[in-house]
């Protein structure tokens, strides 16, 4: 028995080891029209998601198989409740045509499968809630490489996004944001390109927390071949995303596409550093398209590289944000206090301590005496009084600064 040409007994066990082992046939056959898909129409193609939607992707990808007339599948829209004209569904019908393959399919499959790849679609558990707000816009399915923990924590996360060519300004604030962020039990989403997105992902990385990248390529080969290092360890702890399948290349209209899903899967998004004409400026109006929170981190006024973040916050009525707690406040759901004052502790070096640990990850008080510049026997005698005022709790791998 066959599926869109190709034999089940070649087709069945790859969806399955790609997606769920226990898919009975019509799960299989949905996964496999949504991976076909996603090879044939351009990532954000509104004409697919509106038919794919009306008819579900077997019928949606039967249709284009069987070539079906436009007005066939007109009425098939109309039926559903959706306005198209016989013009709009030839002219995607030619976009879509030169692109079926069945071999092809087989091999990005294959591809996958090799390296580690799976495909997640819009039924499954991990699904990040906040594509559906891309409407017919919306991926009609992912490709992913790393660690499932890391789809729930994008809803608690913050997209950091910028310029390539950063200046030290720029990468010394995304440092600062990243890392800080992560302490608050943030996740960091970026594009991995060169510049502030790579330094947000390094910053992450470095104190220990989830990072995702989306990708405009296949995850068969990354993009931009100066990180793959730094997309490998992301694989290790958090993950990479792309909408098209192993063997795509990024080119720059999907690199724009790549930046609608950075908006969607985030709950928030920051500007760090951002040229007049800077790319992150789409990620940014994407962001503001779909209603959400938006922050732009100011600069010099004389830096043409922040001229962006300036125009954000003068036009599109983005935040000005200078600091983490500026920034986990544009979070929906943000619960956190404002950090300790000064004036709230017994002493200053009690808030040397404070400002030194993480609420995150565990420091032992030899690190937290460096971080501070105390003595480690003044940070154990601090660190004992912040834990009888709950301030502070001991871990076996070291001590967390509570929140409350």
């Amino acid at each position: 028995m066959s599926i869109f040409g190709l034999t089940e007994a070649a087709v069945a066990p790859l969806v399955r080891d790609l997606t769920r082992d226990d898919l009975d046939r019509e799960e299989l056959v949905e996964r496999l029209a949504l991976a076909a898909w996603t090879g044939i129409a351009e990532p954000g193609d509104r004409d697919a998601g509106e038919l794919i939607a009306a008819q579900g992707a077997p019928v949606a990808l039967a249709a284009l198989i069987d070539q079906w007339p436009a007005d066939r599948m007109v009425a098939m829209l109309t039926e559903s409740g959706i306005t198209a004209t016989a013009d709009a569904v030839t002219a995607a019908l030619d976009r879509w045509r030169p692109r079926l393959s069945s071999s092809g399919l087989l091999r990005s499959l294959q591809q996958a499968l090799l390296h580690g790849i799976r495909l997640l679609v819009p039924t499954d558990d991990g699904w990040p809630r906040g594509f559906d707000d891309l409407g017919p816009h919306a991926p009609l399915a992912v490709w992913t490489k790393g660690k499932p923990h890391a789809l729930p924590a994008l809803d608690r996360s913050l997209a950091l996004v910028g310029a390539r060519a950063a200046t030290g300004y720029g990468e010394s604030v995304t440092l600062e944001a990243s890392s800080g962020l992560v302490d608050r039990g943030f996740a960091i989403v970026s594009g991995a390109a060169y510049g502030i997105d790579g330094m947000a992902h390094r910053a992450a990385l470095a104190s220990r927390g989830v990072t995702v990248a989306f990708l405009a390529g296949g995850l068969d080969r990354f993009y931009p071949t100066g990180h793959e290092a730094l997309l490998a360890r992301m694989t290790e702890v958090g993950m990479v995303i792309s909408e098209v399948p192993c063997g795509t290349a990024p080119t720059k209209w999907r690199f724009l596409q790549r930046n609608r899903l950075i908006a969607a899967a985030s709950q928030a998004t920051v500007v760090l550093e951002a040229g007049w004409r800077s790319g992150s400026l789409n990620t940014a109006g994407h962001a503001a398209a779909m209603g959400r929170p938006l922050g732009a981190v100011p600069g010099p006024v004389t830096s043409a590289a922040s001229a962006g973040c300036h125009r954000l916050i003068r036009e599109y009525d983005a935040i000005c944000v200078t600091n983490p707690d500026e920034m986990a406040q544009l979070h929906p759901g943000f619960d956190d206090p404002p950090p300790v004052s000064g004036a709230a502790l017994n002493n200053p070096e009690q808030l040397r301590v404070l400002d030194a640990l993480s609420s995150r990850s565990a420091r032992r008080a030899a690190d937290i005496a460096a971080r501070c510049g105390l003595s480690v026997a003044q940070v154990q005698g601090l660190l004992a009084t912040l834990e009888l005022e709950g301030r502070v709790t001991e871990r076996d791998t070291g001590w967390l600064r509570q929140r409350r």
